[in-house]
């Protein structure tokens, strides 16, 4: 089929095919990015956590007043604990994956330098490894001789006493890579507050309780310091005694005491899900988005094709009259379609880089692969061709004798 006499008809329309060609830009340059931040919070919400979170627990209590044996009461609880059945593995911590409340401290490589190497999450609390069902992929896991009393610890901080603190500190695959990359982590030493601590142990993957940048995600290391503040994490043996696991815990730690209250209890299933509640409702919104754009735009060529066959009653009679068939007059319109949409995913395409280059300036998203221009532009030809098959087949349908009546 001539592709001048569509230019031509075109030129004869500025107006209505320019807005259908920045119609088209526009939905082009926009769902391309809000496809592109869809997938980041999908990836985003399905983040390696690096713990076994469909048989974790998390409970929290409180005591109402002051308590001044809460080491002894920790034994208690998770002595008492231990005895559910059902029960693996049980800790007392101080923070949690998806917790969104963390302990964080800068890490330096070399005491006298003025800026942290990084910023990492400070984990406490013992037999973590084993409850939380972490990996080591290399050293070993940290021992009862390694620990110190939290309260311990704290005085001998303020007395600037270097015995009294810990030495040893178990870090992510992530930290290490980030500390010493290319090589072996075990032995090495950093500083946390200016005291030495040296690596035993590396484990796979334990992301932050809070994280506001997803490539210092797994920067935690794990502080042998024993907790007492009414916060422990349960392993089930399998997931489904979770529930019954649960209440039966949240039971016996208001037998143990009365007289306090239970501030969360829930599964780390649950934590996760309301940990990404913000990112599942930002996708869900650009998803709405997009539908409303895509089914605007379809639409509006359909509107338009409609519009110009009505208009060009006379001339598709002309054609028919003259031996045109349903066929060439079918092509004839979806060719005009497919034009006017190159030329809009054309200049959508530069408007979608632009608007990534600010997005990337403003709000430090990663830059738009490459590959969602090509899926972009053909979704969007195929919408086109399908929007307008039917005001193109309504053309078709036009009998010569009728279109010829008004000659």
């Amino acid at each position: 089929m001539e592709i001048l006499p569509i230019l031509s008809t075109l030129r004869r329309h500025k107006i209505t095919a320019f807005l259908v060609v920045i119609e088209i830009a526009l939905t082009c340059a926009i769902v391309c990015n809000a496809v592109f931040i869809i997938n980041q919070r999908l990836q985003r919400m399905d983040m390696d956590s690096g713990v076994d979170e469909h048989r974790l627990l998390h409970i929290q209590v409180a005591d109402i007043g002051a308590v001044s044996d809460q080491k002894s009461r920790t034994l208690t609880d998770l002595a008492a604990l231990r005895q559910i059945p059902g029960v693996s593995e049980v800790a007392s911590v101080a923070q949690v994956p998806f917790g969104n409340s963390s302990s964080n401290t800068g890490i330096k490589l070399d005491p006298k330098q003025k800026l942290s190497t990084l910023n990492a999450t400070m984990y406490s609390g013992e037999n973590m490894v084993p409850t939380f069902g972490m990996q080591l992929v290399a050293g070993r896991d940290l021992q009862s001789d390694d620990y110190k009393d939290f309260d311990d610890v704290v005085r001998g901080a303020a007395a600037k006493d270097a015995k009294a603190l810990p030495h040893v500190v178990l870090i992510t695959q992530g930290m290490a890579n980030r500390l010493w990359p290319g090589q072996q982590a075990l032995g090495k030493q950093f500083y946390l507050l200016d005291y030495p601590m040296t690596v035993v142990g590396v484990v796979k993957e334990l992301v932050r309780p809070s994280i506001w940048d997803d490539s210092t995600k797994s920067y935690s290391m794990i502080f042998p310091m024993r907790m007492a503040r009414g916060e422990y994490v349960i392993r089930t043996k399998t997931p489904e005694d979770r529930d019954r696991v649960l209440a039966a815990a949240v039971a016996k730690l208001k037998e143990i005491n009365q007289h306090r209250v239970v501030l969360k209890k829930h599964t780390f299933d649950d934590m996760r899900h309301d940990f990404f509640q913000n990112d599942r409702a930002m996708a869900g919104l650009l998803i709405g988005v997009c539908v409303a754009l895509l089914i605007v735009t379809a639409l509006g060529i359909v509107g338009l094709g409609s519009f110009w066959v009505a208009q060009r009653r006379r001339q598709i009679g002309v054609r028919r009259a003259l031996g045109a068939t349903r066929s060439n007059i079918l092509h004839y319109f979806q060719t005009e379609n497919f034009l006017l949409a190159t030329i809009g995913i054309a200049v959508g395409m530069v408007l979608a880089y632009g608007i990534n280059l600010l997005l990337m300036v403003h709000y430090e998203l990663p830059r738009l692969p490459g590959i969602y221009f090509p899926v972009g532009a053909v979704s969007l030809w195929i919408i086109g061709q399908l929007a307008v098959l039917g005001p193109a087949m309504r053309a078709a349908a036009v009998p010569p004798v009728v279109a010829t009546r008004s000659v």
